[in-house]
Order: structure tokens, then sequence, then C-alpha cells
């Protein structure tokens, strides 16, 4: 009889448990009784910011995929240094690059009006992502919701986890796959750089060093944009990603790599005599293909390491805490 209770009580526990797993899921209907208008107001933001600078649609992607890397998709790349706070803001892959902030703060203002203390700020990036992919021409997809923004930032993890210009194929491979992302995601995600802009100082040493590697007249072009001689001016003159339709979410971007004008050194790596030249070629060709796979590879990047049922907190103002 003690055996019967027992194994009933162990039952019991793993149906609680179970119900804890399953409530702690990220779900796309999360807000539909809490606050139904979220993704609407969100959605007006976004729309109004990418009308007046079409590059900030590249941003505001950028920053979903800064912070989803570096503790999990949790809103801790918003948070500004305090006493007990080494923002992420400040780690080199993020440093004077990273934009869209004020945009994200505009959305949150614009939802606390709404329904006060229910929308994290890690969801808000997550639909502004999606939104402004969408708002340029790019895919949508259904966004899974209910992540809880984080009480702490890691600087020192922004600067190991996040991928660097500089970078080799088999170190971005790694750096994706530690977040459970395939190579094939990553040349997938790779290809939002399709649009967006980078500063001069990433890819002057692509430019001016005669490799075998990138093309003479792309790399005479570009030179023109960014001068050799180093200084602050001239380390932030910007140059478009895509040379041909910067502005238009589309596949230009694994064309020119096969062109051998990729600007950055670790966009030309993907299409470079390893293993995810394949992948690339097959993108070039088919644009249906890469949205749809760029949809379902956002989708699972919003997934690594949530913080949600208890865990974290809801922000009042993204770049703090309550």
């Amino acid at each position: 009889m003690a055996y019967k209770t027992s194994s009933i009580t162990s039952f019991v526990v793993t149906l609680v448990l179970l119900g804890t797993i399953c409530d702690a899921q990220l779900s796309s209907t999360f807000y539909d009784s809490t606050c139904p208008n979220a993704l609407s107001t969100i959605r007006t933001v976004i729309r109004s910011a990418v009308s007046k600078e079409r590059r900030m649609a590249a941003s505001l992607i950028r920053l979903h995929f800064h912070d989803c890397f570096v503790q999990g998709c949790d809103a801790s790349i918003l948070l500004d240094d305090s006493s007990s706070i080494e923002s992420e803001k400040s780690a080199l892959q993020n440093a004077n690059s990273v934009r869209g902030y004020n945009i994200i703060d505009q959305a949150k203002a614009e939802v606390e009006k709404v329904c006060p203390g229910v929308v994290s700020c890690a969801d808000i990036v997550a639909v502004a992502a999606r939104d402004a992919s969408f708002a340029v021409g790019g895919p949508s997809w259904s966004v899974k919701l209910g992540r809880r923004d984080s009480t702490t930032a890691s600087k020192s993890s922004a600067t190991s986890d996040l991928p660097l210009f500089t970078d080799d194929l088999d170190i971005l491979i790694s750096k994706f796959s530690n977040k459970g992302l395939t190579a094939r995601d990553m040349v997938t995600l790779s290809g939002a750089h399709t649009i967006g802009q980078a500063q001069c100082f990433t890819f002057r040493g692509r430019i001016y060093n005669n490799a075998s590697d990138i093309d003479a007249g792309f790399a005479s072009t570009r030179q023109r944009g960014c001068p050799s001689l180093s200084n602050n001016v001239n380390d932030q003159k910007l140059a478009a990603l895509d040379l041909v339709t910067p502005n238009s979410f589309d596949n230009n971007y694994f064309k020119n790599l096969i062109q051998k004008k990729g600007l950055l050194q670790s966009d030309q790596v993907l299409f470079s005599g390893g293993s995810t030249d394949s992948i690339v070629s097959e993108y070039s060709k088919n644009p249906t293909t890469f949205k749809s796979d760029f949809a379902a590879a956002m989708m699972k990047m919003g997934d690594v390491e949530p913080l949600t049922g208890s865990a974290g907190m809801i922000r009042k103002i993204c770049s703090s805490f309550n």
C-alpha cells in the first residue's frame, strides 16, 4: 500500500513538473488575453521608424541577434551601465555600431500606455526584428512570446560569444553551434547583411590587402569611401553591405559572395572553398528558399535560452531595472 501511495505521489509530482515546464514555453498567443493590442502597437512604431530610415530595419534585426547571443534572448543588451551592471553596449562588437535602442524604448513606452507591466523588453526586441524584416521586403514569421527580461548583463560574454568581422569560417560555425544553431542557420542569418551598412574600420584591411578573395574593382570602389588612413572620422565612414540593392531584403548578398564582393571578411569566408559554399550557391539561385529559411532561423534563434515563468522581470524601462 505504501508502494502504491509513493507511486501515486511521484506520478502527481511528475504531472505538476510537466505542467510547469509546459507553462514556461514560449507561445505566439502569449499576450492574447493580457495585452491583445501589443503586437499592433509595436508594429506601428517599427513601421514608422523604418519609413524614416530604411537602415533601421537592419539595425533592429541585428539588435535581436546581439541580444540572443549573450545570455539568451533576455534584453540584457538594453541595460545601461550601473553600480551592478557592466553594459554589453560597450563590448567591441556592440560599441558605436549596434543601433535601435531608442526605437525599442519608443515601442516599450507605447505598449506601457496600453497595458503597463505586461510585455517584456525581450519580446519587443524579437517582434521588432520580425516587423523590420517585413517592412523592407523580407519575410515575416510567427514570433513566439513570453520571454522575461534579465536582471544581469555580461560584457565579457558579449566580447567572447558574438561573432567578429575578422572571424574565419570554423570560428563562426563554432560560435553559432554554441547557441544551438547549425552552419546552415549561420549562413542563413548572415544573409541579413543584404541590408544595412558597416563602418570603414571593419573592412579597411580587406579592401587594401590585394587578397585573392576580393574582386579588384569592388575593392577599388570601396576604397573611394574608406580612406586608408585610420582616424576617428575615417573609421566611422559607412558603406552598404550589399552594393547592389542595399535597402531591399533579397538574395543579392549571396550573389555578391560568389563574385568575391563580400564587404566583411566574415562575409566572404562563407564562400571561400569551404563547407558552406554549397549553401551560398543555393541561396544565390533560390531567393524563396533563402527567405523561408531565414524566417525559420530567426524563430530558432528567438528560442535561445529565454527567461520564462517567474525568472527575471518585466522591466518598465528597458535600459534599467524596476
